[in-house]
């Protein structure tokens, strides 16, 4: 019995399926065939591709590949329609990836299966890029993990695709966004995440302009990003105005200091009508005092961007309270009056710890 591993089709592009399957003595359009049903098909096995003939699929098979895509481990529901799933990859190791719909209304669903149909008007898709993250934000509860391993490009856009399975989505997606903000930081895993993107676009056919990608500011990546042919829209993870609170809360700012992290925003090329996004968890009475807002205000002058407020969602074993309404509200008023577009993030599943900063591979609320 061969014990090896299995090789994964899933997470390997157009250019690389085309070579396996001449290695195997076929025609090269026969990579183009397994690419289509791999990512805009979404096979479920291999068994499915029949464009391909059988003595190929049984070679493959022989050769040890499997489709590899990743498996729910179990799936919570939220009274808000959000849905998070844990997320079972080929080596045991676990992750989690959520699912947001919000209805025709405007609002979110029910959490009912009803949402994987055209009741909702939209939803996104919040994917992890590694198992755990070695960032140390310490006010995400993911921090608590520290980090085992970076996620392989097609466990990165496999997550879309299982879910889009489970929810019944059918193409085109239009109406789907994919932010890369569960866990992980994907800007340490940047060929990884950068390929991922690219299969999602070129391959199960999601817009780039439908992802976004949220980094605490890995410096480097993001010049590097800037320089992407195809690449999401950029949110970087702020929430402090200054070097010496910014340390305190995201100790990266050690590595990469404000001042730096500004700059690499403002050479960041952006696209016509395109804005950075900043992201800014209010921690009460730490970061979300008016001095401090008018000092963000003061820092992202100039700056073609907007800010996101996220009340900060609570978690077990961190230190931080969330801010009272009147506190969050005045934060926003002092930026917008300078001139900065600031809006305030709507949490989504926190009954269910699957709110911005709570994803901690959690398997408590298995029902």
């Amino acid at each position: 019995m061969n014990s090896q591993p299995q090789k994964s089709l899933f997470g390997l592009d157009a250019q690389e399926l085309t070579e396996l399957v001449e290695v195997s003595g076929e025609p090269s359009y026969r990579g183009r065939q397994l690419f289509q049903a791999l990512y805009r098909e979404r096979v479920s096995s291999a068994e499915q591709i029949t464009t391909l003939p059988k003595d190929l699929r049984a070679t493959l098979s022989e050769q040890g590949f499997a489709l590899g895509l990743p498996t729910i481990d179990a799936k919570f529901s939220s009274s808000d329609g959000t849905i998070r799933y844990l997320i079972r990859l080929q080596d045991g190791e676990t992750i989690e990836t959520v699912w947001m719909p919000e209805g025709d209304d405007g609002e979110s669903g029910d959490g009912s299966d009803a949402d994987a149909g055209p009741s909702w008007r939209r939803a996104t898709i919040c994917v992890s890029s590694q198992v755990g993250c070695a960032v140390n934000c310490q006010f995400c509860l993911t921090a608590l993990l520290g980090v085992k391993r970076n996620l392989t490009a097609g466990e990165i856009a496999g997550q879309v695709v299982t879910v889009l399975r489970e929810r019944g989505v059918p193409p085109p997606l239009e109406r789907v966004n994919v932010v890369f903000m569960g866990m992980g930081e994907p800007l340490l895993n940047y060929d990884n995440f950068v390929k991922a993107v690219r299969l999602l676009v070129e391959g199960v056919g999601i817009p780039e302009s439908r992802m976004t990608v949220s980094t605490a500011g890995i410096i480097p990546r993001v010049y590097d990003l800037g320089q992407e042919p195809i690449r999401p829209k950029l949110a970087i993870s702020l929430t402090a105005p200054n070097d010496e609170l910014r340390t305190r809360l995201m100790p990266i700012n050690k590595k990469w200091h404000v001042e730096a992290l500004i700059a690499a925003a403002r050479a960041f090329p952006l696209r016509n009508r395109e804005k950075l996004t900043f992201e800014y968890v209010l921690l009460r009475n730490v970061n979300d005092s008016p001095e401090q807002a008018r000092e963000l205000a003061e820092l992202l002058r100039g700056v073609r961007a907007k800010v996101n407020l996220i009340a900060w969602n609570s978690g077990p074993g961190l230190e931080f309270e969330t801010p009272e309404q009147r506190s969050v509200e005045t934060f926003q008023e002092i930026l917008i009056a300078a001139g900065i577009p600031a809006f305030l993030r709507k949490p989504r599943g926190r009954d269910i710890y699957a709110a911005c900063g709570q994803l901690k591979r959690t398997v408590e609320l298995r029902a």
